[in-house]
């Protein structure tokens, strides 16, 4: 059946005024909020975990053991769920068929229980081969270590999958808060542990009481928002029901979703493997570039993307205007927040890494190898968070299809490309104090540059799909208003970091937190009063939001 949005003009005219839609901006800041919350945990975890584990063999073995179950997660849980189940779901709502939305929701709690339930206890059997096979230059020791954790692990992500399916059904009853706020009790049970431990347990004994704190934490985390899905759904009933018309357009949808997801998870393994090549730390400096990068990815996507996609599904039938309406917002919030985010990683990232990481175990040659892989992610931050909306764009007009091809193309480039600049950078290495690159020949002080490249090549892919989404998006629905020209944002966040490092220029030696603090603070200030003074409509609409908070 043809739908309304593919039938509407492919533009706007220019004389045509934008239809009204609801606003989803304050649902986009409680989403924020929530994830905000638990990012400040995650990276309070992720300080404790630098502090006893720097970048030593056994932090490599626990990202590793945390890598290979998260794929479950990554197939199963938030992004194929938004994908597939949330349209489905949200559309019965709107339509009032509550009765179908709740058979609906238990049916696809029953397949994921099964599902992940036996993949989840497939993983756990076979870890020490995975283990062999995704990291054969890890140490006997390293492998053993590896495995015991990643048996405890499997399970907590097949617990996540069904949080995940919790997260769905309260997005679409437009309850944002507490599904981004859940994690907040992971982390804390880590967190917890390394501060009851740390430091009086050897390495292997300490990552493998991690692996059971994020066991408990995953638990916890599903545990506390159970009450609230059941309050919002009182027509749950779980049971197993694959005829059901909605339940196979969900399967159907989740094809293209898995595999789309699948080929995001191939390609972090592509990256893991890679590094584990590479010297002993190397993938621990990965997972510490990615916590931070996925930071703005998770805040400022994210949040936008998952308001949006509900509101997209219910109005689907509504025509290419309203859609279009909601993505060019939803755009322009996207790019206000990361544009400065990305500038702020790559000329001030030494002292956000410095500020929460530079501890115990963590030197300055580690500090100055994350800023510059950070840096290489950095490069594709805005693309990677707009194509979270042009996404939902499509799977909101039940298209999963295009995304994952189009991700499969950025794989293939991110791995080939990702390999070739490893192999060129490796011969470099980056000393912390004075900071210096140099060839790693004859230099022992030096860490080697090749993981870095690995990132880099991530954020030029990361363009590709961003460019090819657009155009899929632009077929569907057209194109709406013009953007803000992101000269303007650039340039405001260009100036506002160069100032900004002046500042740090002329500090005294001081701690790197509130080194940080003195000079990100100002950072923030002069970006958004540059971005009003060049212009830019939406910041002064920030500014004056957060003028009537201050003062009211």
């Amino acid at each position: 059946m043809t739908r309304k949005a593919d039938v509407d003009p492919p533009a706007a005219s220019p004389d045509e005024p934008l239809p009204r839609v609801p606003d989803s901006a304050r649902s986009a800041r409680v989403v924020a909020a929530g994830i905000l919350l638990s990012r400040i945990a995650g990276l309070v975890r992720e300080r404790l975990f630098a502090q006893y584990l720097g970048t030593s063999a056994f932090a490599s073995a626990f990202r590793a053991a945390l890598r290979m179950p998260n794929v479950l997660q990554n197939l199963l849980g938030e992004g194929t769920l938004s994908a597939s189940f949330i349209p489905s779901y949200s559309h019965l709502l709107e339509r009032g068929e509550h009765e179908a939305a709740g058979r609906l929701a238990g049916a696809i709690f029953a397949l994921l229980l099964a599902v992940a339930g036996g993949l989840t206890l497939a993983g756990a059997l076979l870890a020490p081969l995975f283990v062999e096979i995704f990291f054969p230059a890890f140490t006997e020791e390293m492998q053993r270590v590896t495995a015991a954790c990643m048996r405890v692990i499997f399970p907590m992500t097949g617990v996540l999958v069904l949080s995940a399916w919790a997260l769905g059904i309260l997005n679409s009853h437009r309850s944002f808060f507490l599904p981004y706020f859940a994690p907040v009790l992971w982390n804390a049970a880590m967190i917890a542990t390394l501060l009851a431990l740390g430091g009086r347990r050897d390495g292997a004994g300490l990552v493998l009481a991690l692996a059971w704190a994020a066991l408990a934490g995953g638990a916890l985390q599903f545990a506390i928002q159970l009450p609230r899905v059941l309050r919002l759904e009182p027509r749950l009933r779980v049971h197993w029901d694959t005829k059901s018309a909605h339940v196979r357009q969900v399967v159907r949808n989740a094809g293209p979703a898995i595999l789309g997801r699948g080929v995001v998870q191939v390609s972090s393994w592509i990256d893991l493997f890679l590094a584990g090549l590479l010297f002993t730390g190397a993938v621990a400096v990965l997972g510490y570039a990615q916590t931070l990068y996925l930071l703005p990815v998770s805040l400022f996507g994210m949040s936008i993307a998952a308001a949006e996609l509900p509101e997209m599904s219910r109005q689907r039938e509504e025509g290419a205007a309203v859609l279009r309406a909601r993505l060019d917002a939803g755009l322009r919030r996207v790019a206000l927040l990361v544009v400065p985010s990305a500038i702020g990683f790559i000329v001030l990232g030494d002292l956000v890494v410095g500020a929460l990481y530079r501890t115990g175990e963590f030197g300055a040659s580690d500090n100055a190898l994350v800023h510059l892989t950070l840096a290489g992610y950095t490069v594709g931050l805005l693309a990677s968070t707009a194509t979270r909306l042009y996404a939902s764009s499509l799977y909101a007009l039940d298209d999963t299809r295009t995304p994952a091809r189009i991700a499969l193309i950025r794989v293939i480039l991110s791995g080939v490309s990702g390999a070739g600049a490893m192999l060129f950078l490796e011969r470099w290495g980056v000393r912390g104090e004075p900071f210096a690159i140099a060839p790693v020949a004859g230099n022992d002080a030096a860490l080697p540059l090749g993981v870095s490249g690995l990132a880099l090549a991530a954020g030029v892919a990361a363009w590709v799909e961003w460019l090819l989404l657009r155009r899929a998006v632009t077929a569907r629905i057209g194109t709406g208003a013009a953007p803000v020209v992101p000269v303007r944002l650039l340039g405001a966040a260009t100036v506002a970091a160069l100032l900004a490092r002046g500042i740090d220029v002329l500090l005294p030696p001081l701690h790197p937190i509130p080194r940080a603090a003195i000079v990100l603070v100002p950072f923030g200030a002069l970006y958004f009063a540059f971005a009003h003074l060049f212009g830019v409509p939406d910041a002064g609409a920030f500014l004056s939001r957060v003028r009537r908070r201050l003062f009211r």
